[in-house]
This record gives structure tokens, sequence and C-alpha cells, in this order.
């Protein structure tokens, strides 16, 4: 099944998208899509519930995210682009859970930003907890994918001291949805396409089959180092063709358009504004 959630910043209401596209009210059933409601999703017949009116702001897929945890340079060939050699351990860094927005609401750049970057990454919510488990448990925690924009100013990322955190962390930089699909409906999360385009133009492309670390190890090694608790998300890496592997490099700016796709889990698009 397709669980989102809708309407105004903070306010936003659970549903499930029907076959025909159309959001279909899921508020009856459970108060939100967060916490231990991910670790037992309903099971119903979408045309079962009352269809939402117009066409209301999508809010990201999960509520109150407890921890988003990254996964860096999980691509080989990204990490190729960045001039590094793909890591022999998962690297591991967090994102200020402040950051997360809905899958079509403004990126806005931060004061002073010089080279704010695109990173169109797979998501894995967890649904139930997990801690110390095998690879061959790990799918078992999942309560389904979404897309993550691991949105990186690279100036405060890389070219001054510190931790990758606060490159990474701005508000706005984690936009997350539209969609949390369930692992029934999603197939094999090894075989899925992935895309940025730029005010039309294709920038970003790879496949999950590229993983460095494939989804079940990320979960199982993260659950060996932290508690994963429900609503926690993970964002497992990014492909070849972020702004600064680009000859030039080549950065986000003020009235630019992202759209970003996965394979089974739908699209973003999100335009970037300057902070005022």
């Amino acid at each position: 099944m397709r669980f989102l959630r809708y309407g105004q910043i903070g306010q936003e209401q659970p549903a499930v998208l029907d076959a025909d596209g159309h959001l279909r009210d899921l508020s009856g059933v459970v108060p939100d899509l967060a916490g231990g409601v991910l670790a037992d999703l309903p099971r119903i017949n979408p045309q079962s519930l009352p269809r939402v009116p117009g066409t209301p702001r999508i809010g990201p897929p999960v509520g109150r995210v407890g921890k988003l945890v990254c996964i860096g340079l999980n691509y080989s060939v990204h990490a190729a682009e960045l001039g590094v050699k793909p890591p022999d351990d998962p690297v591991v860094f967090l994102k200020a859970t402040s950051a997360i927005g809905g899958p079509n609401d403004p990126v806005i750049l931060p004061r002073g930003a010089q080279k704010t970057d695109w990173e169109v990454e797979l998501g894995i919510v967890i649904g139930r907890s997990a801690k110390y488990v095998t690879e061959a448990q790990a799918l078992r925690h999942v309560a389904g994918y979404t897309i993550v924009n691991d949105v990186s100013e690279r100036e405060l990322q890389l070219e001054r001291s510190g931790q990758w955190t606060k490159g990474k962390s701005c508000d706005t930089f984690a936009p997350l949805g539209p969609w949390l699909v369930t692992p029934d409906e999603m197939g094999d999360v090894q075989a899925l396409d992935l895309s940025v385009d730029v005010n039309g133009a294709r920038m970003q492309s790879g496949n999950t089959a590229r993983m460095v670390f494939a989804v079940a190890r990320i979960v199982s090694y993260l659950s060996e180092l932290m508690s994963l608790q429900p609503g926690d998300v993970i964002a497992t890496g990014t492909p070849p063709g972020v702004g600064m592997g680009h000859t030039p490099p080549c950065f986000l700016k003020d009235g630019d358009e992202m759209v970003l796709r996965i394979s089974g889990l739908g699209e973003q698009r999100v335009m970037v504004r300057a902070e005022g």
C-alpha cells in the first residue's frame, strides 16, 4: 500500500492512495503514521475510506521522526566522482529532524549558501524496534520505503572544520515522500532506478543495485550501533551525478526546480528559494 500524510505543516492527517491516485482519508482508522502505528500498518480497501477533496499539501509520510540516519558514499561511482574510494565500513552521520519537510515544500537556501547540492536517496522507514538484528532478520523491522533528498551545503559540509552534519541539517534540507510504500508492494529494493532533474535536465541517475552496502546490511549494521525505533528514517546514500561531481561543479540557486524520482515511490517536485 501507499501511505501518505496531507495538510498544513504540523497538522498533517494520515491517508492512503487508491488505485486511481486519489487520496483517501485514514484518520478514522489511525491517528497518524508515526510511532507504533508503523509496526502494524492497516490493511484496508482504500475505496472504503472517504476521498480527500481538492489538492491539499502533501507532508512527509512519517510523523514524529525520532532519528534521521544517513549513510555516506554508498555508491562506488559516487565515491569515485568525489575522488575517494568506497568505504570498507558504512559511513554514518545524522541529519537534524528539524530539516524534514514535505516532498513539494520549497528548499530554502540558508544565508551565505554557496554550494547547495541535491542527493536523491532511498529512505528506509523503521516499523519495529531493532537492536542487534542479523541481516536475515533486518527487513522484518522495515515498515516501508520513501524518497529522501539529502540536500547538502557543501561549503559547510566539507570546507569548514567539524563533521558533515552541519552542512546537512539546515532547515528544509530533508524533503521526504511523497509516499511510504510497504515492502510487499516495493518488490526488490535492490533494483530501483533513482534520478534527479534540475530545471528539466537530467543531473543524477543510478540504481540501488549499485549500493556498496545493501538495505539489509545497513539496518543490521546500524542496529549494532544504536537501537532503531519505529518512525526512524534511514537515508541509504546517493548515486553519481551530484552537483559537486559535475565538471565544472554546479549548485542550486534561487528559482531552480528539482524533480526527484525513485521507481515505485513517486516523485518530489521542489522549488529552491533564497532565504528572505
